[in-house]
């Protein structure tokens, strides 16, 4: 009986698979970025600012290593006689980079006069300190830098310490964050050296990242 073979044709070897791309994790390869921002209101109704070349800007600058947030901030407004008014810390936030931590400390001051802020510098010479209308720095802002501001507004009103990560308030802050007011025990430090471990030689000119991230969306 005769049998029909199908004819046998070629396959192709099929394509090596395509590895799958990595992508690196968000993971804390170097030490964490401290920086510190202040809310200094003038009145009721009015806060302190940088000018910087026509960009309204909350004070800011880095903790550098061996400092706290509370010596850090005298160098970021200078010029008062007996140095900022510092009252506490109302916020932090904390913004998680690719290979490391951004966390920023917000200090508030006790109320300025105006006659008291036209002795203070900033820290970059090409910013003017001015007193604007607080709605006006608010509209002023990033969405981020709003949502800060506002926070601390409130959490100076409540006497409270808000926290903030990667731009949602957390009902507690962490426990490597919790430490003893920087103000009024400026010598103190934080558990896991928050408070003494700032920028070192490394990071020395991140300021303008530290700025960034204060002021993103």
């Amino acid at each position: 009986m005769p049998t029909i073979t199908a004819p046998v044709t070629p396959t192709a070897h099929s394509a090596d698979p395509v590895p799958a791309q990595k992508t690196a994790s968000y993971e804390n390869w170097r030490p964490p970025v401290i920086g510190v921002s202040l809310l200094v209101p003038v009145g009721p109704d009015s806060l302190v600012v940088a000018d910087l070349l026509g960009t309204i800007i909350v004070p800011t600058g880095c903790v550098y290593d061996g400092q706290n947030p509370a010596e850090a901030a005298q160098d970021v407004l200078h010029g008062a006689p007996d140095g900022l008014p510092l009252l506490r810390r109302v916020a932090v936030s904390c913004v998680q980079l690719r290979r490391r931590k951004v966390i920023t400390h917000v200090l508030a001051t006790e109320s300025m006069t105006r006659e008291d802020v036209g002795s203070l510098n900033y820290r970059d010479p090409r910013a003017d300190v001015r007193v604007l209308p607080t709605m006006r720095v608010v509209d002023s802002l990033t969405a981020g830098g709003r949502q800060r501001v506002l926070v601390a507004l409130q959490a100076l009103a409540t006497g409270e310490t808000a926290y903030i990560e990667g731009g949602v308030v957390r009902r507690s802050i962490p426990a490597d964050l919790v430490q003893p007011d920087l103000v009024r025990n400026p010598g103190a430090s934080a558990p896991g050296g928050i408070a003494s471990r700032g920028c070192d030689a490394e990071c020395r000119g991140v300021v303008p990242q530290v700025m960034a991230v204060a002021e993103r969306p």
